[in-house]
């Protein structure tokens, strides 16, 4: 795979520009900030070093940092529900090449990324693909979707762009758009805020690192402008270039090297005291080569981005009007370049077929989305109310097309709406907290052939109460929940047709007739946070829940034979089957997860934990273990600070227990090292090692693959970065 041409890279830059400055020429010269900035922006600071000393106490942790997803302004430590952030801090120790490393120990959560390692498919509580788990980057869905074995939805956002990450776990996060039963992921990129001090104008930053497995490098520049006090502007470009990695016995993982180029364009703009609005544009350009059998068979080029645009007004008290408008546009393009020639079967005819080297195979997808929301807050009869209420719409086309027997065939082309309201009540009176709430979702897929649609209405009831007064149990929180959700099928999943374009021939069947998912989750739960615990300024936190989901009418794959005459699967000249998508009566899921740390002057010390168990139920009643059940978790967190916190250095350690009825998976253990200093203002050195006892192991969410793809051996990572301003 040769480098992405500096043609593309260009125009894709000048055009995200282009869109982005006139966006901002418009709102400049509509809003009148020249008025009383320096006050404003004094009282804005005023404002948020408030929240920010009300949200995070001393000796405050990760789950005392105001989650970016929620819409109530609630810490994770907060909320009743399985939530959890993942800070700056944080994501510069784990010096994470692709995203799935950004998720290390998120109890619950797992990431499968096959060899395409810019790739990545997040998986909650074993629910997964097909919008199952929404993936947001700055507010904008991520519905890229590709037939293949192993991972289907995958998204694409370099770790040096982000700046915090937000989960929350299971359907209680209906209020984040239609169909995210599992949960979802919210990536938050970087602001100029986030470069420049207080006093500066201008500044910027030069990182460069060097890995030692797949040796490359990652460089990456980032410029930040304060326009004046209500408007500033950031600019940030990354280039990776790597090679492939060798598994922990020592053998090179072919495929696993890729060269990408990334960036970011934001400004920020505060019309008023109580306004904000924020323009992004994030894309990249990927490139790897696909093996199979062991030889190089397709150039893979991938162009994605993201258009955004986030509105925030508030009255003076953010009592009544709380107000927020998100629209954002997702375009993602893959094409597939074959190397060489390729025995195929015709998708028509199931016949033989010789793709040609050259032949190309393109997927084109886009979403367009709108997401608005108000939340009103007031007292009734001494009941603290939050009262939420909006709706949002997503459109989803998708285009496929390339050489007859080219991978692109089985990725049906066609678009789906899918649309909702919800309105959410928070209530809160003394040791009491209620959360009520309804959604309404719609759906629409249609193709030159089909016209699909579907609607229902998921409710949210939660309970949480603090009864306990005395010192040491003050912080003690319980609640309980039962929320649902609703997954609309997907285009693949309802429009899929033709033949297996390789190895074997066999069709694919439509089907129609899917009825879409609802998931049912009741779950309970502990909130706990205690200061001053062994030594004044520290701080223990502690969230920990058990769950149980049931996915009414759960979709997937299933293999159908021709001599059973109800199957609707004909006789074909490949071997004697079909495959299909059919809904099961249900999946039944169930788990425990605990996030866990203490913080003090010296350091810190973290633990999580996640088991997770799954089957489906057929509609004759015969179980099966569900394949995309993650490895059950226990990670360990230790960091020490030294030389008046300039220094950190730590580890991690991680069991992982193989899934119940996968072929692939092992137990395994990986143990993590990592220091960070400090060195100078403006200079920091960071060291990371991945793997240090090169095990060698396998994701299990890969036991579906033809092939186990064997994850990286020990890793050394370097980096430095150096930061100037005025």
């Amino acid at each position: 795979m040769g480098l992405v041409t500096w043609e593309w890279r260009g125009r894709l830059a000048a055009n995200g520009a282009a869109a982005l400055l006139a966006s901002v020429a418009a709102i400049a010269l509509s809003a009148q900030l020249a008025n009383a900035q320096q006050a404003a922006d004094q009282k804005t600071d005023q404002t948020k070093k408030a929240d920010e000393e009300q949200a995070a106490p001393a000796g405050a942790t990760l789950l005392d940092q105001i989650l970016v997803i929620s819409r109530t302004g609630e810490t994770a430590i907060e909320s009743l529900a399985s939530a959890s952030h993942i800070d700056q801090e944080q994501l510069d120790r784990r010096m994470a090449t692709t995203p799935n490393e950004m998720l290390l120990g998120v109890p619950g959560v797992a990431a499968q990324a096959d060899a395409r390692r810019v790739s990545t498919s997040i998986n909650i509580r074993g629910l997964q693909d097909f919008g199952r788990v929404a993936v947001i980057v700055d507010g904008a869905r991520q519905n890229f979707q590709r037939s293949d074995h192993g991972t289907q939805s995958t998204f694409y956002i370099d770790p040096e762009l982000v700046k915090s990450v937000d989960v929350i776990r299971g359907p209680v996060a209906n209020t984040y758009g239609s169909g995210a039963i599992g949960g979802v992921v919210f990536f938050d990129t970087k602001d100029a805020t986030d470069f420049l001090k207080p006093d500066e104008t201008w500044a910027g930053s030069v990182t460069g690192r060097y890995e030692s497995n797949g040796k490359g490098w990652t460089t990456s520049a980032s410029g930040a402008y304060r326009l004046n006090e209500n408007w500033d502007a950031l600019g940030n470009i990354v280039y990776r270039d790597y090679d492939d990695y060798k598994d922990g016995g020592g053998d090179t993982v072919k495929g696993t090297g890729f060269d990408v180029l990334s960036g970011l364009l934001k400004t920020t703009i505060r019309p008023t005291d109580n306004s904000e609005l924020k323009l992004s544009w994030v894309g990249s350009s990927d490139g790897w080569t696909e093996i199979s059998g062991g030889m190089p068979v397709n150039d893979v080029d991938l162009k994605s981005n993201t258009f955004t645009a986030r509105y925030n007004i508030t009255d003076e008290d953010k009592s009544w009007l709380d107000l927020h408008i998100n629209t954002s546009y997702n375009k993602t393009n893959l094409d597939l370049t074959s190397l060489v020639p390729q025995n195929r079967f015709d998708p028509v005819t199931g016949l033989p077929v010789v793709l040609p080297a050259g032949s190309q195979s393109t997927f084109d997808v886009g979403t367009t989305g709108i997401d608005i929301w108000n939340t009103s807050r007031f007292e009734t009869g001494g009941i603290a109310h939050e009262l939420t209420y909006g709706g949002d719409w997503a459109g989803d086309n998708v285009k496929t097309g390339g050489a007859a027997g080219g991978d692109s065939f089985y990725t049906p082309s066609g678009k789906r709406n899918v649309s909702g309201a919800y309105v959410q009540d928070k209530l809160t009176w003394d040791w009491l907290e209620v959360i009520a709430g309804l959604r309404y979702d719609s759906y629409r897929l249609r193709d030159d052939t089909h016209d699909i649609s579907g609607d229902r209405v998921s409710p949210r009831i939660t309970v949480g109460v603090s009864p306990f007064e005395t010192p040491s149990l003050a912080g003690l929180q319980f609640y309980g929940t039962y929320a649902e959700g609703y997954r609309s099928p997907s285009i693949t999943e309802t429009l899929i047709s033709g033949n297996h374009p390789a190895g074997v021939s066999f069709p694919f069947l439509p089907n129609p007739n899917l009825r879409p998912e609802t998931g049912k989750t009741t779950e309970f739960g502990i909130n706990y946070k205690q200061n001053d615990i062994i030594e004044a300024g520290d701080a223990f936190r502690l969230k920990a829940a058990y769950f149980n989901n049931d996915v009414d009418d759960y979709i997937d794959g299933v293999t159908l034979s021709p001599f059973d005459p109800t199957s609707g699967c004909p006789f074909g000249p490949g071997i004697p089957i079909c495959f299909q998508y059919q809904n099961f009566a249900k999946a039944k899921i169930n788990g425990f997860e605990m996030e866990g740390v203490y913080d003090a002057a010296w350091g810190y010390a973290g633990l999580s934990a996640s088991i997770i168990n799954g089957h489906t139920i057929s509609y004759e009643g015969d179980r099966a273990d569900l394949a995309t059940i993650p490895s059950s978790q226990v990670t360990a967190q230790l960091g020490l600070r030294f030389l008046e916190d300039k220094l950190t250095v730590g580890g991690e350690v991680q069991y992982n227990g193989k899934p119940k009825g996968n072929a692939v998976a092992r137990n395994y253990t990986l143990v993590n090292a990592f220091a960070s200093y400090q060195a100078t203002n403006n200079l920091k050195v960071d060291f990371r090692a991945d793997n240090l006892f090169d095990v060698k192991y396998a994701n299990p969410l890969n036991g579906s693959t033809t092939v186990a793809v064997y994850e990286p051996g020990i890793t050394l990572k370097v980096a430095a970065t150096m930061r100037f301003g005025g």
